[in-house]
């Protein structure tokens, strides 16, 4: 990886960190799990990642196949 993938990868991140602030009721959809009980918290955001996950390989395929054209 060059330098400069390097930092339009950190950019990226920058980006998507702030972002996601504004996108309403991420990270509280109805697929996670909180359990809580006397001075414990357990937080697994399953539903949150599955969305990440499905929307990374979305913007990847089509970075990837943007990509092979040239």
């Amino acid at each position: 990886m060059t330098a400069g993938a390097l930092i339009g990868a950190g950019l990226l991140l920058i980006v998507v960190g702030l972002a996601w602030a504004l996108i309403p009721g991420m990270g509280r959809l109805p697929g996670d799990v909180r359990l809580e009980g006397d001075g414990w918290t357990i937080y697994a955001p399953i539903a949150t990642s599955i969305a990440l996950s499905v929307g990374l390989t979305l913007v990847l395929a089509i970075v990837s196949r943007l990509g092979r054209r040239r």
